[in-house]
């Protein structure tokens, strides 16, 4: 028992790809991920502030640094399989957490179980650092796809991804980050000029049509 397992575990997020079974130009780890969602969460919970939020800054960046350190226990699950069945869900989470517990109890001392507990569990609930870290897990997978799009990548998977995550994130528009990604951010990334900018600003605007956009 002791903490030299975690700190020797965090090599294994390094050694898990995102997207695995695709053809990618960029391979990004598990771990990049981690960081990537820290920093974009970092930049939502500053525009938060500025709109007059207050932020519990240790919760958001526990959350968002830890959001997928579990999945060192069964790896990255392509999303189709993942979302294949509620069922199919609700097992993964069942083993995953499962994993997590047994790993606890057996790798952290007595003394800091609680603060794990608290560390690696779910990170996206109804708070307003949930809901960041909802929104940042998203982000960085639109980003992801974009990268792989403006790149020339032919796979559908990323133009799926870029859907899924767009559509998430504005589902979240009761946060003024949001709405400011949406109105600043993101025609900057649909103005670049890339092979697929057509195919993909028609897929945006589709996508923004079906939903009513909040102003600033």
């Amino acid at each position: 028992m002791g903490l030299h397992q975690y700190i020797s575990s965090l090599n294994d997020l390094e050694k898990i790809y995102r997207a695995p079974g695709f053809f990618k130009f960029e391979k990004h780890s598990v771990a990049a991920h981690s960081f990537r969602v820290a920093e974009v969460a970092q930049l939502l919970g500053d525009l938060e502030n500025l709109d007059g939020n207050v932020v519990d800054w240790r919760m958001l960046y526990e959350k968002s640094l830890n959001h997928d350190y579990t999945e060192r226990f069964i790896g990255d699950i392509k999303t189709p399989v993942k979302y294949a069945s509620h069922e199919l869900r609700e097992m993964l989470a069942t083993v995953e957490s499962s994993m997590t517990e047994n790993f606890i109890d057996n790798e952290i001392p007595e003394n800091l179980r609680e603060i794990f507990r608290r560390r690696l569990s779910e990170g996206k609930d109804s708070t307003l650092e949930g809901k960041i870290l909802s929104v940042a897990d998203k982000l960085d997978l639109l980003y992801e796809s974009f990268e792989e799009i403006e790149k020339g990548n032919p796979e559908e998977v990323y133009f799926s991804m870029f859907e899924e995550s767009l559509t998430t994130i504005l589902q979240f528009q009761e946060l003024y980050s949001v709405r400011y990604f949406i109105k600043k951010i993101l025609p900057e990334m649909l103005d670049e000029d890339f092979l697929y900018h057509k195919k993909l600003n028609g897929m945006a605007e589709e996508i923004m049509s079906s939903v009513e956009i909040i102003d600033l």
